[in-house]
């Protein structure tokens, strides 16, 4: 066991934690440490998350099984997309856990890295398809790719909630990094949260599949905070009719909206930031003019900062102060996001406008 575990361990035994949690937590990262992920999952499954007794224990919990997570993956290499996911997912619930806990955030941004870096090299690999066929590789590789996936639930049961659960967008941006001459075609891929907000989510993946995301702008960039795009004209508005119109119920007379009397540059959505979801480094949030005008527009928090200011907290008077809906996370690309924000803006928006465009060039949606 590392020293700076070893030290973590004995600061906290001083504290009220279970020691049944205590042991779990040193002997899953003996485990992880000495190359077995695998039984490390497995004990931080079946003993450490049913005796946790507050959200700062299950974060730490979260923590470790996102490190032997990410221990797997290196060793399974033929499912190593699936388990890094699964990994990443785990920092980023452990953060909304323990949104303060830097040592996670640490491990969680070199994560993405790897991720980053493992899927430039994935990207240029042997060919599966040829015109649409499977070739006898492809062949081979989907009766590979099933058999591990049985074994796969055979041998360790999903401990926590699968990145597969949810829908998958990417998103893809052409920008001109600060101190560069030439653009870049990024793509972002953004897990998204459906059990959490699923008006947003369904809001969103109606418009990316009408196309209104197409070659819009990224046109407000504010480093260390944000990046706010979405805007497809008028200031964007939902896909659908879902009961509001810029933010009212009802209409001056007291009689209650419908789509027929409220224009459809006025379609909004009610928001959804009760959901527990914080604006942690990779967020993606909707963007709006006051409570409930929700729209198109939305905005990804970037590697390096945490305004948690926009986070619903109980007794917050969201009428009053700032509250948004976070419905999705950054899963690959968030350097990419942190490097937009870093672009150099204009002053004629308030500073806020990009000098050189950052274009959404289209979303799709994973299969």
């Amino acid at each position: 066991m590392s020293v700076g575990i070893f030290n973590e361990f004995a600061f906290r035994r001083s504290m009220s934690i279970p020691e049944a949690l205590q042991i779990a937590w040193v002997e899953a990262t003996a485990l992880t440490e000495s190359g077995e992920p695998e039984k490390a999952l497995e004990l931080l499954r079946s003993v450490a998350w049913d005796v946790c007794e507050d959200g700062a224990q299950k974060a730490r919990t979260l923590r470790f099984a996102a490190d032997a997570g990410t221990a797997l993956g290196e060793q399974d290499t033929a499912n190593q997309k699936r388990h890094w996911q699964r990994a990443h997912k785990n920092y980023r619930k452990a953060l909304n856990f323990d949104p303060k806990d830097k040592e996670t955030r640490r491990r969680m941004n070199k994560l993405s890295s790897m991720m980053d870096e493992q899927a430039v090299s994935l990207g240029v690999g042997l060919q599966i398809f040829d015109e649409g066929n499977p070739t006898p590789l492809g062949l081979v590789t989907f009766l590979v790719a099933f058999m591990l996936v049985l074994v796969s639930f055979k041998v360790i049961p999903d401990f926590f909630d699968t990145p597969e659960d949810n829908p998958v967008v990417t998103l893809e941006i052409s920008y001109m990094p600060t101190g560069s001459n030439e653009r870049v075609i990024a793509f972002v891929e953004i897990e998204l949260y459906p059990n959490e907000a699923p008006l947003h989510v369904e809001n969103f993946l109606l418009l990316a599949e009408e196309f209104r995301y197409d070659f819009t702008e990224f046109h407000r960039i504010i480093d260390d905070f944000m990046i706010q795009g979405g805007d497809f004209g008028s200031g964007g508005h939902t896909a659908k009719w879902y009961g509001w119109c810029n933010g009212d119920e009802f209409d001056h007379s007291g009689n209650r909206h419908s789509s027929d009397s409220c224009n459809q540059v006025d379609w909004s959505l009610e928001g959804e930031h009760t959901n527990g979801l914080k604006h942690i480094p990779g967020a993606l949030a909707a963007a709006h003019a006051g409570l409930n005008t929700d729209g198109s527009q939305f905005y990804i928090v970037p590697g390096d900062s945490t305004p948690s200011w926009l986070d619903w907290e109980p007794g917050k008077d969201c009428t009053a102060e700032s509250c948004h809906t976070v419905y999705g996370q950054v899963i690959s690309g968030l350097d990419h996001v942190t490097a937009i924000s870093e672009v150099q803006t204009s002053g004629s928006s308030g500073g806020d406008s990009p000098l050189n465009e950052v274009r959404l060039m289209h979303v799709t949606v994973n299969d």
